[in-house]
């Protein structure tokens, strides 16, 4: 696959077709790592923390009134025998 090399104010960039970007998994305005390797350039999609937008999501739900439990409370069996110390 083959793309040119853009002029981009006072840079210069490529723009990745939308299969690269879905082979990724990445999207307009996504971090990727760059790196150097033998006279390649490759790019790979940046690492992410697991629970990366976990707190915005929650505070969505929230603010949406959606954060009600779906499950039942539980216990375990024999919590009726334990003691508060």
């Amino acid at each position: 696959m083959q793309t040119a090399i853009k002029k981009i104010g006072n840079s210069s960039g490529i723009l990745l077709p939308k299969t690269v970007l879905s082979h990724l998994r990445l999207s307009a305005g996504d971090v990727i790592e760059l790196d150097l390797q033998e006279g390649r350039v490759v790019l790979s999609a940046a690492q992410r923390h697991p629970r990366a937008g976990w707190a915005e999501a929650a505070q969505t739900l929230a603010e949406a009134g959606d954060d009600a439990p779906i499950w039942p409370p539980f216990g375990n069996v024999g919590d009726e025998t334990l003691s508060d110390g």
